[in-house]
């Protein structure tokens, strides 16, 4: 696998890389005790996003990608200790905006759906700064 871009995540926070091809990814997350918000376990939903994100950026998979927005839709609570794949495929390139779409899966049920806005700049976004 051919990684070129965010290669300083911290894969136990935002998952590891399962599968990687021309604009799609599938990522993967094992929910640790840490991402609970509560004593019930219940996993923080910015967690999920981070693999949705994750593995929208590795579907683009440009060196300078960045997240420009996102509709995301959290659709069933995950809880600690549970297995998630994220499945990214990117739908449309215009220029250096494309437009990927998520879906974080937990044993083939859907828990999360997205579509992010990820832009793809000639140079990093902090030298633009």
């Amino acid at each position: 696998m051919n990684i070129a871009t965010h290669q300083a995540i911290d894969c136990t926070l935002s998952g590891t890389a399962l599968e990687t091809g021309p604009d799609f990814s599938r990522v993967e997350l094992v929910t640790l005790q840490c991402m609970a918000a509560d004593a019930s376990g219940l996993v923080h939903g910015g967690f999920v996003f981070s693999l949705a994100d994750y593995a929208a950026m590795i579907a683009v998979n440009h060196p300078t990608t960045v997240l420009g927005s996102a509709e995301a839709r959290f659709l069933k609570p995950v809880r600690v200790g549970e297995r998630l794949i994220a499945e990214a495929a990117v739908e449309q390139r215009i220029d250096k905006k494309i437009l990927v779409r998520v879906s974080v899966l937990r044993g083939g049920e859907a828990v999360f759906s997205g579509l992010f806005t990820c832009f793809a700049p000639q140079r990093h976004v902090l030298a633009c700064a």
